[in-house]
């Protein structure tokens, strides 16, 4: 069995569907990409059982048939050929795949393609669209949230929520939590998905920047995601998501309104003062003033800021994680931020000041004790 295909488009699929590949796979045969040929169309196929993404080109063959190729030594080689076309001629009988180029030849081990696992299917699901930025979007403004406490399966994905008229997309680590929203993107039902954040990370990187429409579908156990000839599968996680909405504090009487590239720089550089434990900086508001400080008794490090603001309020003083504060500010495109606050020792939500008419952005971030109160 014979194809030709052009190097470089070949190691463009193979490297947008890399990601899945796992160094020490549960099973040998996850080292490898499938190959099917068929009516001139090359499928390549990568999975490690939970997630499987699955990318076609257009080659040069007659014949059709599967075997399994290595993934990294096919990867490495191509990396390092120029741009013409190569010959792959592959045999289903002894696995062995021979690459000729105009100057070399090169012949690596397959395996057989019948070892390597389905990729499921959906079925009886109506699919929903949503355009690749708004997608592409969603996914910035969360995966950084995504708890890595494999002891709470749940909250190491993010929760797709699907109504009639808006999508939310909501992740958090119990520190702080994220919300967006985008009242745009209709699904016409309603259901609640967790998406693993592997699964999300590798479709973030392979949705196109130019407007491209992404369809989505689910059934009990699993999400399809399919664009251009990109298709990701994966098992959604199979546990009860906390109640975030109550978690969200309704009332809050204090209010902050500041420049975000101001904030965002003045905490970056009192956090350097901070304790390298906690990361605690302390915001005490006052009037139309802000002060940023932090300090490191151990070393006896200090820092101090003053900013000015609009602050709408009783004077209070509260603590926040630094790490957590400059990536939730990074995160938001916003020129001014809103901080609404209600007592010291409870979450404060960070939103832009202008947001898009079409999408709801909420941070909620968890204070932490400061030593003058406890």
């Amino acid at each position: 069995m014979k194809f030709i295909v052009s190097s470089s488009a070949l190691l463009k699929q193979l490297q947008s569907i890399n990601g899945v590949v796992t160094n020490n796979p549960v099973v040998p045969i996850l080292e490898n990409f499938l190959f099917e040929i068929e009516a001139g169309k090359l499928t390549i196929t990568a999975s490690d059982l939970e997630t499987s993404m699955i990318t076609e080109l257009p080659v040069e063959a007659r014949d059709t048939g599967r075997i399994a190729a290595p993934a990294r030594i096919l990867l490495d080689t191509l990396k390092n050929l120029p741009d013409q076309p190569v010959t792959f001629t592959l045999d289903e009988e002894t696995y062995t795949i021979e690459i000729s180029s105009a100057n070399g030849r090169y012949k690596l081990a397959g395996e057989n393609a019948a070892d390597f696992p389905r990729v499921p299917v959906v079925k009886g699901s109506s699919p929903i669209e949503m355009p690749s930025s708004s997608l592409a979007r969603a996914i910035n403004k969360t995966i950084f949230a995504v708890s890595t406490d494999e002891l709470r399966p749940a909250m190491t994905g993010i929760l797709v929520q699907l109504a009639d008229s808006q999508v939310t997309f909501v992740a958090t680590d119990g520190h702080r939590l994220l919300r967006y929203r985008r009242q745009d993107v209709g699904a016409g039902q309603t259901a609640n998905l967790i998406i693993p954040r592997k699964a999300f990370n590798l479709l973030k990187g392979t949705l196109p920047s130019e407007a491209t429409p992404v369809k989505m579908e689910f059934n009990q156990s699993n999400a399809f995601f399919s664009f251009n000839q990109m298709r990701l599968v994966c098992r959604l996680i199979d546990e009860r998501y906390p109640d975030y909405e109550n978690v969200i504090p309704v009332s809050n009487p204090n209010k902050l309104i500041i420049n975000r590239a101001e904030l965002l720089n003045s905490v970056r550089r009192i956090s350097i003062y901070s304790n390298k434990t906690t990361h605690q900086v302390r915001l005490r508001l006052a009037g139309s003033e802000l002060v940023v400080s932090a300090e490191d008794l151990d070393f006896s490090n200090e820092a101090k800021e003053t900013l000015t603001c609009q602050y709408d309020g009783e004077d209070m003083e509260i603590g926040f994680n630094a790490r957590f504060l400059l990536e939730m500010l990074s995160n938001i495109d916003s020129e001014e931020i809103t901080l609404e606050l209600s007592t010291p020792n409870r979450a404060g939500l960070l939103m832009p000041t202008q947001a898009d008419e079409n999408e709801s952005i909420l941070m909620l971030v968890m204070p932490v004790m400061l030593n003058n109160y406890v």
